[in-house]
């Protein structure tokens, strides 16, 4: 399932209790991030397990563009989690909304 920019900006003016795990490189995220985790893809599946999340907690996973974070939404489901959401467009669509 994907979230929409423009839905994903709205959570942020509600109370949320999500969580977002960034799946970019580590120096894509200390080049810029919008805060949340920060899991590399290529960590996630060896990380899963100890991921510090309950499986039914909403949770929104980002990257560049959208392409790697759908993937780790597949791996996240794979695994139990059922509250799974993918940025489309990932961050390049987001920072051309803001």
């Amino acid at each position: 399932m994907n979230i929409s920019i423009q839905d994903f900006k709205d959570s942020f003016t509600k109370p949320h209790q999500f969580q977002i795990i960034d799946v970019r490189s580590e120096l894509e995220y200390h080049t810029y991030n919008i805060g949340g985790k920060n899991i590399p893809l290529g960590t996630l599946p060896a990380l899963v397990e100890d991921l510090d999340l309950e499986t039914d907690q909403e949770i929104i996973v980002v990257c560049q563009h959208g392409i790697r974070s759908e993937t780790a939404r597949i791996i996240l489901e794979n695994h139990g989690f059922t509250k799974v959401k993918n940025l489309k467009g990932g961050l390049t669509a987001y920072n051309k909304n803001i």
